[in-house]
């Protein structure tokens, strides 16, 4: 009996394992892993989409004290433009944000929709879209990148990738924004979860049509036949046609603006509008400047900047200049009659630096001022003077998704619109300094431009120089770690664009 019984029990055994062994792939399949298949992609590409964000350290410590529009007196950790200074250690750099957070994703998107029967194409155009925007960030910033073998970990193993030319990566990007436009199909799934344009194909193809006009006018100093044949496409494919069709990324108590931490947290009261941009903005009655600029008239400190002695009237903005340090800046303010340094003039931090404050990327304003020059180039059809107005309008409409207390009235818009028309003879400063004003707070863009078109004609920043020795910084530094883990791949990009330092210039960027 002992014997049978022993087989009976034997018997039940295999036949489970015989039944684990039947669902063993279902059972070893990570069903939460968001890089499985399992996962739908358009979570994905939404990852994506909220990591297009800037990080604060790229856009603060760099752009918008390279282009002067804010600066800060203070060093260590917020040390960088302001001093001429290279600050590669910052955190929350430009190179880690976009590599980490949105060429993985959307690399992730491209890989699993090749490699599967899918009737998702749509998908996996926005993807390629989001990407090539990612790319051009990335290559503007920094000069040669990792691109072509990036993004190629989980597909190909490749963990240390090679860095590739500016001037090869330019045209593939063109190329992709091309087919991925092109491809965008009416009849295949619209893809309404995306948290960009809810599925919306046409805002979809103005976006890439948009990027092109950028793209090509980036490459017009460089490869006028390209950036012609660039913007041409874009334009001829219908560009962006009102603010609702802006990229922008959009921000709440869960996703909130990188900014707002610099903005309202620790360093809320060490940042500040420069008096170049106050001064522009004031001297030509700019209606911007109500709704930005706030200033706490007689803080003697930080804690002194409280919402009782905060005023945005424009007659009483007072912009902090450019060339000093916590050990100077004190003696400025005294000049100026200000009780400190913490008088002077900064970003409305509640509606602008708000962390629900949404943050764009491109725009029907920008895009706008970018045919106006074209328009002058002879490369688009349309009057330069009505897209120069429709894009001083478009950004001034804009300004109201900031919150209803910022918004500028009409009659304000038509006013300023009405007295200061195009001066064709000074056309092409005017147009770029408008975009100037026009990109507050898109960093990488605002550097972009201003080394590719020269304007506004700003004045160096006359603090002693310490990591360049031209008049403004060129580009930036790769980070640490990528020095750390990349070096041979590094060096090799290094030996071809010149020193990875402030004072080498991308490949468009010529004079």
């Amino acid at each position: 009996m002992k014997n049978i019984g022993n087989r009976i029990i034997i018997f039940v055994i295999l036949i489970g394992l015989l039944g684990c062994e039947e669902n063993f792939d279902e059972l070893n399949t990570n069903t939460v892993d968001p890089t499985s298949e399992s996962i739908d992609p358009v979570f994905l590409l939404n990852n994506a989409i909220v990591g297009l964000s800037f990080p604060s350290g790229t856009n603060i410590y760099y752009d918008e004290a390279i282009v002067q529009q804010i600066v800060t007196p203070n060093s260590g950790f917020v040390a960088g433009a302001n001093y001429n200074q290279d600050n590669r250690n910052n955190t929350g750099n430009q190179w880690d944000a976009y590599y980490q957070n949105v060429i993985k994703h959307t690399s992730d998107v491209i890989l699993q929709l090749n490699t599967e029967e899918s009737d998702r194409s749509n998908l996996l155009q926005m993807a390629r879209i989001l990407e090539a925007y990612a790319f051009m960030v990335l290559t503007d910033e920094y000069g040669e990148i990792p691109y072509f073998e990036a993004g190629k970990g989980l597909s190909e193993q490749v963990v240390l990738p090679s860095y590739d030319p500016q001037e090869q990566i330019y045209p593939d990007l063109i190329n992709e924004l091309i087919e991925a436009r092109d491809a965008l199909s009416d009849s295949a799934p619209a893809e309404s979860g995306e948290a960009m344009y809810a599925g919306d194909l046409d805002q979809w193809r103005k976006l890439a049509n948009s990027l092109l006009v950028r793209m090509g006018m980036r490459l017009s100093n460089v490869d006028p036949t390209l950036a012609e044949q660039t913007v041409q496409s874009g334009f001829n494919g219908g560009v962006m046609e009102s603010n609702e069709d802006n990229f922008v990324v959009r921000h709440d108590n869960n996703f909130t603006n990188p900014y707002s931490f610099t903005f309202n947290g620790t360093e809320a009261n060490n940042f500040y509008l420069t008096d170049v941009f106050v001064d522009y903005l004031y001297n030509n009655d700019d209606p911007r400047l109500a709704s930005l600029a706030i200033r706490y008239v007689g803080a003697a400190s930080g804690p002194d900047q409280v919402e009782a002695i905060a005023s945005k009237d424009p007659d009483d903005q007072i912009g902090m200049p450019m060339g000093y340090d916590n050990s100077t800046i004190g003696t400025v303010a005294t000049n100026e009659g200000l009780a400190s340094f913490y008088d002077f003039s900064q970003v409305d931090r509640f509606t602008y630096g708000a962390q629900s404050s949404p943050m764009f990327l491109c725009t029907y304003g920008q895009t706008q001022l970018l045919l106006a020059e074209a328009a002058i180039n002879g490369w688009v059809t349309g009057d330069p003077s009505e897209y120069y107005e429709n894009g001083i309008r478009g950004h001034m409409e804009q300004v109201a998704a900031y919150g209803e207390s910022v918004a500028i009235a009409g009659t304000d818009i038509d006013s300023y619109i009405a007295a200061n028309p195009l001066n064709l003879t000074n056309a092409v400063e005017e147009i770029n300094t408008q975009y100037w004003v026009a990109s507050f707070l898109n960093g990488p863009e605002l550097f972009a431009n201003f080394r590719r078109s020269g304007y506004p004609d700003l004045t160096p920043n006359p603090y002693p120089a310490q990591d360049i020795t031209g008049d403004f910084i060129n580009r930036l530094t790769y980070p640490p770690a990528e020095i750390a883990v990349n070096q041979a791949n590094l060096q090799e990009a290094v030996s071809r664009m010149g020193p990875d330092n402030l004072d080498t210039k991308v490949w468009w960027d010529v004079d």
